[in-house]
């Protein structure tokens, strides 16, 4: 068993979990923790460190949830294998259109998109926006560059790097309305018949963007970790495209180790790149969000996509991609051909509400909002007296419900519309169908409900399921 000798700093800003999950990762990454090695108890360890259990536990469960951690049931908690770490440092959402039925005759929407119907911070929004206005000035109203304003670009890359712990400087950074603009972007920069590998389901309206745009779509099996890198290797594919924190729409997030073999694949071609699409990273329920891909980053293969349409609102249109340097180079080649998709007013906005704080502290409300749907939706499932399993509930604003034995998924979707309950099947979001799990899974969103219809939605989705109804 590993010693653990942790000198802790209770003045410290940094909460106490977060400095026990430092220590340990640290450790690991510089090789002092073997792998396979065996950690203490979360009692011993606690009961050493004079700390509460349940401060020790949230540090496993950070750890756990990044793959840097196993747990084996009656045995305790082992160090990964992270053995490629050295060899890699050497070298929207996908909702679906929804059925064509009025939207006033739908009594509950599961919905995959969208926001709280409160979350928007219209005050905050209005108050930054009248004092933009009011400066008068006229370069607001001039074309700018290409890539978006350097200000809000920089503040862009700030945040990144505090909340994501994405390492980038702000002329790798290029905005726009949206992700299908900056894939259109990243096709001209790429420059040649590329062929782009994707999980299997995935999301949807990424594959429909690539298609349209001339890409090759190939689709890959996934397990548990993610992307199976095996059958990736053998697809011919020059780009994977990825959502590591938080893959939609199976919820599942990819531990270090399949990203560093990732990154592994990556590093073996010049042409080879990693697309990581980090859409709603910022709500995750356990331990504090998982650092990005890209942090890991020696090679410069990750590019890396994000977004506020999932944070704020979708109607924002607001995205951004960061650039490995090399595609920078390529990128200032053919941006003389581009105008910036987002009014300079609406970047300005954009760079005050991340520099004021307005943004974190919105992030935080919105975060303990769903978080308490999430919690009052599981709470309403342990009354349902059929079996079930659910997957994917500490992050994002959606969950996976696998239902063994309540019969074929299509006709629960079809029942469930018949009762005026929009929810969404698994099936839909496959690639190429041979890989489809014959299993029923239902896609449950609930950034959409009133938290106050959540326990009579739950019980007709339940009666539904059943059917009882």
């Amino acid at each position: 068993m590993y010693e653990l000798t942790i000198a802790l700093d209770a003045k410290s800003k940094k909460p106490l979990y977060e400095q026990i999950y430092d220590h340990i990762k640290g450790e690991m990454l510089k090789g002092r923790m073997r792998p396979g090695e065996r950690l203490p108890s979360t009692r011993v360890l606690s009961r050493y460190l004079q700390v509460s259990r349940s401060t020790v536990n949230l540090a496993y469960e950070q750890l756990l949830a990044e793959g840097y951690l196993e747990s084996i049931p009656c045995k305790g908690y082992y160090v990964s294998n992270l053995e490629l770490f050295e060899e890699v440092q050497e070298q929207d959402d996908g909702s679906l259109s929804k059925p064509e039925e009025s939207r006033e005759s739908i009594l509950y929407d599961f919905a995959l998109n969208g926001i709280d119907e409160d979350g928007f911070p219209v005050n905050q929004w209005r108050k930054i926006s009248k004092k933009i206005l009011d400066w008068e000035e006229s370069s607001l109203f001039q074309l700018g560059d290409s890539a978006g304003e350097w200000g809000v670009r920089d503040a862009i890359t700030q945040y990144i790097y505090r909340s994501r712990g994405v390492l980038c400087s702000p002329n790798q950074i290029i905005i726009g309305a949206g992700n299908d603009y900056l894939l259109m972007l990243l096709h001209v920069i790429l420059k040649h018949n590329t062929v782009v590998a994707m999980e299997n389901p995935t999301y949807k309206s990424a594959y429909e963007t690539f298609q349209c745009l001339g890409f090759s779509v190939k689709g890959i099996s996934m397990d548990t970790m993610g992307m199976q890198v095996d059958e990736l290797e053998q697809s011919e594919a020059s780009v994977a495209y990825v959502m590591p924190s938080h893959q939609f729409p199976m919820g599942y997030v990819m531990p270090v180790k399949r990203r560093l073999q990732l990154l592994n694949w990556a590093a073996k071609s010049e042409n080879r790149y990693i697309i990581e699409d980090d859409y709603d990273s910022e709500f995750r329920y356990k331990g504090k969000p998982i650092p990005a891909l890209q942090g890991l980053d020696r090679k410069d293969k990750v590019i890396y996509l994000g977004t506020f349409s999932k944070s704020i609102a979708p109607a924002i249109r607001f995205s951004y991609m960061v650039l490995p340097k090399s595609l920078k180079e390529k990128w200032d080649d053919v941006k003389k051909a581009f105008s910036v998709t987002i009014s300079k007013v609406d970047q300005r906005i954009m760079q005050e509400f991340i520099e004021n704080g307005t943004y974190e502290r919105h992030l935080n409300r919105m975060r303990n909002r769903y978080r308490t749907k999430r919690d009052l939706m599981l709470s309403c499932m342990k009354k349902w007296q059929f079996p079930y399993v659910i997957t994917g509930e500490d992050a994002g604003v959606h969950m996976v419900l696998h239902l063994p034995g309540a019969g074929k998924e299509q006709e629960i979707v079809e029942r469930a519309g018949k009762h005026k309950i929009l929810v969404y099947g698994l099936s839909n979001y496959y690639i190429r169908k041979s890989q489809q799990n014959q299993e029923t899974v239902l896609l449950i969103g609930y950034a959409t409900l009133r938290e106050a219809d959540i326990p009579a939605a739950m019980k007709m989705l339940g009666e539904v399921i059943e059917n009882k109804l």
